[in-house]
């Protein structure tokens, strides 16, 4: 009889620890082995010393105080902390940007909200010091263009310390920053405001190539590498649809082929034509569709759309991995844990669980029916 308790004890225990090795698997464990998988491109032939690990991901949509469930929120924000803090520690990048849609209600959110939800953020995403972080600005964050206020945008630029058109060089590479919110052509005061900053930014881009000029055009011009940029924004340039799109994580079937709205799913064919006219990008990266696509403009432009970085918004959310130097770059995409397999993970361990323990107590019944049957009988005796 002792033995038969001493038995179940153990049960107890093993199913204890087996509940608790299956979680640690599902929610820390499974995220090291998937993005072990993953490992930054090769440049051949240069000074490897000059080359930048840049990672982009976008799209988070950290849930606000409006429509985000408290379940949704922890089981989505934990997915990405653990995603995030995991690709930092195994590839240990040197920037991070992030292009946009960082918050899901920040066009609505209050003033208690938001700091709420950028105490979150910066929780999610802590990284080391020596980690440079970069965030873009999304609609999500300060709204659709008609949408978009001062005191919306402002809030965002103080808190992550970024402009809406600005160009970064780290290392020698320049990575041009737009609000492609703001690229309306309205002529509203924002839109203004950023075309001509970009405008000016691409003289002195182009003043930075062509070095000092006689004739003093290039006077008084902020100084940048003389290298082709980076562009980096939220919406993708104009394109008619994703009907181009491939691969695994390109938007499904049933919507591929429609048809993409301007200033609404991609920026307008006039602002794609002057920023490609302006900059001369030598790659445009961008987010708002949450699907993976690439798209070469004019024949000569390549542009990567970054699917979103949550589970909330894919299956199988998904970074980029770039080395950058003055002349070269490579790029290739890093998966993370699909949600379907970490659930179906979780169903199939239980089910094992409780099929272990049905049997379990069906021996254990049977020798206790046993056991009282044979005292049943010496008592008799």
């Amino acid at each position: 009889m002792i033995s038969m308790f001493g038995s179940s004890a153990r049960l107890a225990v093993s199913l204890i620890f087996a509940f608790v090795s299956v979680f640690v698997l599902c929610e820390y464990v499974i995220y090291y082995a998937v993005i072990l998988r993953c490992s930054w491109p090769h440049i051949e032939a240069e000074d490897s010393h000059s080359h930048l690990r840049a990672l982009f991901l976008s799209d988070t949509h950290l849930l606000g105080a409006i429509r985000g469930h408290w379940l949704d929120k922890l089981r989505r924000e934990w997915q990405m902390e653990r995603a995030f803090q995991t690709s930092l520690w195994l590839l240990n990048p040197e920037v991070v940007f992030f292009l946009g849609d960082v918050f899901d209600e920040g066009k609505w959110s209050s003033s208690q909200d938001w700091d709420d939800d950028v105490r979150r953020f910066k929780w999610i995403f802590r990284h080391p010091s020596e980690t440079k972080l970069v965030v873009l600005i999304g609609n999500h964050d300060i709204g659709f263009h008609n949408e978009m206020t001062k005191q919306k945008l402002e809030r965002f630029e103080q808190v992550f310390n970024v402009t809406s058109a600005r160009i970064l060089t780290i290392r020698g590479v320049n990575f041009l920053l737009v609000n492609s919110v703001a690229l309306h052509g309205d002529h509203c005061p924002i839109c203004q405001r950023v075309e001509e900053e970009l405008y000016k930014l691409s003289h002195a881009l182009n003043c930075s190539f062509q070095g000092a000029q006689p004739d003093g055009q290039c006077r008084d011009t902020e100084n940048f590498a003389p290298t082709a940029p980076v562009l980096l924004q939220h919406y993708p340039l104009y394109r008619v649809s994703d009907a181009m799109c491939t691969g695994v994580d390109a938007a499904p079937l049933d919507e591929r082929y429609q048809l993409f709205r301007e200033r609404y799913d991609v920026i307008s064919k006039n602002a794609s034509k002057k920023l490609l006219w302006w900059f001369k990008p030598r790659l445009i990266l961008s987010g708002h569709t949450h699907n993976g696509c690439e798209v070469l403009h004019e024949k000569l432009y390549p542009e990567i759309s970054v699917p979103s970085f949550s589970w909330r918004n894919r299956n199988n959310p998904s970074f980029i991995l770039g080395i950058f130097s003055r002349s070269n770059f490579r790029l290739s995409k890093c998966f993370l844990p699909e949600e379907r397999s970490v659930l179906a993970l979780y169903c199939i361990s239980c089910l094992i669980i409780v099929l272990i323990t049905l049997i379990h107590l069906k021996i254990f019944r049977r020798s206790l029916y046993l056991t009282n049957s044979f005292l049943a009988k010496y008592k008799t005796l």
